[in-house]
């Protein structure tokens, strides 16, 4: 059965330039019961989200600012997605904000067993990105990939460091593999967002995990029909024999398809889609301190320089 969200949209702190991408992006966990957004809508700030609330049929809720300062917004937001807990007629919540106001909200929801998906702009505080159990930028969902430059460091703010993630990944197969368990592509995607609930594939330019993963040289992709599963790439075995190989070709180096005529004789089952990887060359560019440059016709692979 298709899980059922309510969606809850912060007016004064979200662009209604994502509601599109917003709506798209959350048909992928499930169907929207509730679409609520909140905000002052006699305030001309808020003028832009009119003309999408009938389109998109989202039902707006009036707070108006009484006192300056104080958000009324918020505490609307909050109450209205407390009744609906009650009701017991949803499987999570989308909370669509880029204010920390509403992490003690996605903490106390998360303890009712159910899943909260939160969105917000770049700008948004780790705070609210950690309660959450899937935090999306909304500049991702638009494509606008320059806005990461604009990010605020003060704010604590920074896309998750590839090293960072590929540690990770390295500790959740070893604890696998020590309990006697292969680790599927899926699982592994799932434990990442509980280490990392704001971690997503498109901050570093790529649509699937997958290829993710490809820039890893610690890690390798197994394909048995529609499975994927994830295992640590053999540093002893086929790398080693290639930088072996490489070194005692000398500073000219050798060409790409002789290195694989020697892979193939060495290694009867090699095969570079069992590394996660499509093309030899760009497995061979993988493996840390070998370089592939043109030369004249030939792909010629050498050690890098500084390397």
């Amino acid at each position: 059965m298709e899980k059922r969200f309510a969606l809850l949209i912060d007016a004064d702190n979200v662009s209604a330039k994502y509601i599109d991408p917003i709506l798209d992006e959350l048909s992928k966990y499930g169907n929207v019961t509730y679409k609520r957004i909140y905000g002052d809508w006699t305030s001309r700030q808020n003028s832009s989200w009119k003309e999408e609330l009938l389109t998109s049929s989202i039902t707006p809720i009036q707070q108006f600012s009484y006192t300056a300062g104080k958000n009324a917004t918020d505490s609307a937001l909050i109450i209205d997605a407390m009744d609906i807990l009650y009701t017991n007629t949803v499987d999570g919540f989308c909370i669509v904000s880029s204010d920390s106001d509403f992490t003690k909200l996605a903490s106390r929801i998360r303890e009712s067993g159910l899943t909260v998906i939160g969105m917000g702009e770049n700008k948004t505080p780790m705070a609210f990105r950690k309660a959450c159990d899937i935090f999306t930028r909304l500049e991702l969902l638009e494509g606008e990939n320059e806005a990461k430059e604009e990010v605020k460091e003060d704010a604590g703010v920074k896309d998750i460091d590839k090293s960072t993630i590929e540690d990770a990944i390295v500790k959740i197969i070893t604890e696998n593999t020590n309990n006697g368990r292969e680790t599927g592509l899926a699982e592994l995607g799932n434990r990442l967002l509980k280490l990392y609930p704001d971690f997503d594939v498109r901050s570093y330019g790529y649509s699937l995990l997958s290829k993710l993963l490809e820039e890893f040289p610690k890690i390798r992709l197994l394909k048995k029909g529609n499975y994927v599963s994830v295992k640590l790439a053999e540093g002893t075995n086929v790398e080693e024999f290639i930088r072996e190989t490489v070194r005692s070709a000398g500073r000219d180096g050798l060409e790409l398809g002789a290195l694989g005529q020697e892979i193939h004789q060495k290694f009867d089952n090699f095969n570079v889609q069992d590394y996660g990887f499509s093309q030899f060359k760009k497995y061979i560019r993988s493996i840390g301190g070998i370089e592939v440059r043109k030369s004249g016709s030939q792909n010629m692979v050498r050690y890098r320089e500084n390397g």
